[in-house]
């Protein structure tokens, strides 16, 4: 899945709060680019595609080993009778008894030690390209686990930037719930003050005590919603929750370098998709050069000893030793080289569906990249879109702020002189409230388009350098 598109739900988090039991945690002062690279460095999911990546690279180095030759060396002892006997016979599952001996005309139970001492090497010097193959396909398939961890790393980043920016806005959140209570307990003290005296009447007391219950209780719900975010965040650091000090710096500045001109093409998950599809055509290929022939060098040097004499036969059937030295003692020896060639004709038959298969699968992959790839555009056009609203509401929220405190501020004077109602009071408070989150909301709305840009173009950097 895109980042963008898990982005966009890490920024909606905060909108959902839930009930949690408030617990005493330690505080921890945490920077955005402290806060990725511990996400990075110590997230369970980067460190399991680390270990992956290193089991490819090992992979690969074990298929170079295939150009080396085979060398076998072993030693048989054996106790046992050596009756010939004359006729055909075929291999067929398990092999028979390999005794050589003269025929006789009855069963002979003569036996004694026989030992083989033997060194073969056989050595494919030519394959047309098999073994390479083999060898490029591992290779492409360390560059899949690469390119996999080098987007999770990347995603990753971006979530935990997204969770760190929504733990920014949901503290700002408490603290304008903070404002927001004091302001209602401020005009409550008035109200009791003025109805004590008579100036106003018994009702205006009854609102302004219900305006302190709501004020109390939508902080109780900010208070949850940060709880609940900065949990997430916890998750993604992959460390204990904690209260969480953040750099509240961003929520009094806005990027400079919005960068136009970036494209998806070196985005990390694209270049993982492209991977995808070099292994899986890679993986034809090698099915394809599997049915080629070989060409090997290959020897053969053995030395064989027997407790039966070279002239034992049914005439002088005595000459034989049932000694265990006797028989392990190498008598007779022998060596052979050569050179052969070898092709399965049948092959071509039984690995062309393999390879169609492959070939498939390439071709589902190149729809996957392409689909990932269009999302992504689309993407970066609706930051492109996004940054151009957030930095206009960024230019229009001074101006809703100032006016509301103004108001705010008329209307409580007016209020205390007994000029205006408590209703037209509590509408003042409410758009002050409104336009101090908005104040809140409106920096890191560019920030997080910035975010939203960056995931969609790969480019981490045109984030990070100007949030730090």
């Amino acid at each position: 899945m895109p980042a963008v598109l898990m982005l966009a739900g890490v920024l909606g988090a905060y909108a959902q709060p839930q009930t949690t039991v408030a617990e005493e945690q330690p505080e921890r002062y945490l920077t955005l680019p402290e806060a990725v690279e511990t996400g990075v460095q110590q997230y369970q999911s980067i460190r399991a595609k680390r270990s992956y990546l290193h089991a490819s690279e090992a992979l690969t180095r074990n298929a170079r080993n295939e150009y080396l030759p085979n060398v076998i060396a072993a030693v048989q002892q054996a106790y046992g009778t050596v009756n010939g006997q004359f006729g055909p016979l075929g291999a067929v599952g398990v092999l028979g008894v390999a005794s050589a001996g003269p025929s006789y005309s009855d069963q002979s139970w003569n036996a004694a030690f026989g030992a083989l001492y033997i060194v073969s090497a056989n050595w494919e010097v030519f394959t047309f390209g098999r073994v390479r193959s083999r060898i490029d396909l591992a290779k492409a398939q360390v560059h899949r686990d690469s390119a996999d961890l080098e987007q999770e790393e990347f995603v990753q980043r971006v979530r935990i930037s997204g969770a760190y920016l929504n733990l920014l806005v949901a503290q700002q959140f408490l603290r304008n719930g903070r404002s927001n209570l004091e302001r209602a307990e401020a005009v409550q003290r008035t109200v009791r003050a003025r109805t004590r005296t008579g100036l106003n009447p018994g009702v205006d007391s009854s609102l302004a005590n219900a305006e302190v219950s709501r004020a109390r209780l939508s902080l109780i719900e900010l208070r949850t919603n940060e709880q609940q975010v900065r949990n997430q965040l916890a998750q993604l650091l992959n460390v204990p929750p904690a209260v969480f000090v953040l750099d509240s710096t961003l929520l009094g500045k806005a990027p400079q370098e919005l960068n136009a001109g970036v494209t998806v093409a070196d985005n990390p998950q694209v270049k993982f998709y492209q991977a995808r599809i070099e292994q899986a055509t890679q993986a034809a290929r090698v099915a394809q050069r599997s049915v080629r022939p070989g060409i090997s060098l290959f020897g053969v040097y053995q030395a064989r000893g027997s407790g039966f004499d070279y002239n034992y036969t049914p005439e002088f059937p005595g000459r034989y030793s049932s000694k265990y030295s006797d028989g392990i003692d190498p008598a007779r020896y022998n060596y052979v080289a050569g050179v052969s060639f070898s092709w399965n004709l049948v092959s071509p038959l039984k690995v062309r569906q393999q390879a169609r298969a492959q070939q498939f699968v390439a071709e589902g992959y190149r729809h996957e990249y392409d689909q990932v790839r269009v999302q992504l555009e689309d993407q970066l056009i609706l930051a492109d879109q996004r940054l151009a609203n957030s930095l206009q509401s960024l230019q229009e929220v001074p101006q809703q702020y100032n006016a509301a405190s103004d108001a705010y501020t008329q209307k409580n004077v007016l209020y205390k002189n007994g000029l205006t109602t408590i209703v037209d009071l509590q509408q003042a408070m409410y758009a002050l409230n409104r336009a101090e989150i908005d104040r809140s909301v409106a920096y890191v709305n560019v920030w997080q388009a910035l975010l939203l840009k960056a995931a969609a173009s790969g480019d981490f950097t045109l984030f990070i350098q100007q949030a730090h």
